[in-house]
């Protein structure tokens, strides 16, 4: 059974956290951290950084094994600098999660904004998928490292969500490229999955879904109701699924969209 278990555990790895600044990111950093993986996050704000490691370092009781990098995932220079800066700390690098992403405006289409659009089409897609994997799979097939890559994708990418369009275009694309990439990369053993998070609160929708004083919006009471669980989702509810598809018990698994929604998508009449 001992043996079994090591099968999913992450001790002796180290993984690289995009967006690891936010909730749920952070979260999934916590669990890796407390699953034995070094933990190196990335995020464009340095102040959100500083605050998570100090959290994180003291949930894991082990500040040596969590550091921060400062990256703008749009530019693929820094992008670089963060591997190396990243691989310096730790020797080498085994997982990343791109979990960058967020949304910007919600509109209905007859007034969607162009440049809204295209920044959070490349936020998600780009920054949140497309760069950050090309950068760590050239590290990790130049350095003959089996690597793996857990993706965030979204309920917006099996059914769009209204009025945020460029947000559900991009996640339906992080799902689309999860099979292009696990396929591109099979043959250099790098596996690449991604998680599909139900609602969850976090910075990004928070206003969305609930009112100043905790209640529903009519959005968050149209999510609960479609969401058979009736709950919104907490962040340690993604744990579980992350530690899985990055540890050696998921090793014959590459290209799914595994999604932690509550149910949410098997909700009918």
């Amino acid at each position: 059974m001992l043996e079994h278990t090591k099968r999913f555990s992450l001790v002796d790895k180290t993984a690289i956290i995009t967006g690891g600044g936010g909730t749920l990111c952070g979260a999934m950093a916590t669990g890796y951290a407390l699953a034995g993986a070094n933990v190196v996050l990335w995020d464009i704000r340095q102040e959100a950084l500083d605050a998570k490691v100090k959290e994180i370092s003291g949930i894991c009781g082990d500040p040596a094994r969590i550091t921060a990098v400062q990256v703008d995932l749009m530019n693929e220079d820094s992008i670089i600098k963060a591997i190396e800066s990243s691989v310096s700390k730790f020797g080498q690098i085994d997982i990343l999660i791109n979990g960058a992403g967020g949304n910007k405006t919600k509109s209905p289409l007859v007034e969607v904004n162009e440049d809204d659009f295209m920044f959070v089409l490349k936020l998600n897609l780009m920054a949140g998928c497309i760069l950050p994997t090309k950068h760590v799979a050239k590290y990790w097939i130049d350095n003959t490292i089996k690597g793996v890559i857990v993706n965030i994708a979204s309920m917006a990418a099996f059914n769009p969500l209204s009025g945020v369009w460029a947000y559900s275009a991009a996640k339906a694309a992080v799902m689309n490229q999860t099979m292009a990439h696990a396929k591109e990369f099979a043959a250099d053993g790098i596996r690449v999955n991604a998680i599909a998070p139900g609602f969850f609160i976090a910075d990004q929708n928070r206003k969305l879904l609930l009112n100043d004083d905790g209640s529903l919006t009519d959005r968050g009471k149209d999510v609960i109701a479609h969401t058979p669980m009736a709950r919104f989702g907490e962040p340690d509810d993604l744990v579980g699924t992350a530690i899985f598809l990055a540890s050696d018990g998921a090793s014959f698994i590459s290209g799914i969209t595994m999604p932690v929604d509550g149910a949410y998508l098997c909700q009918n009449i």
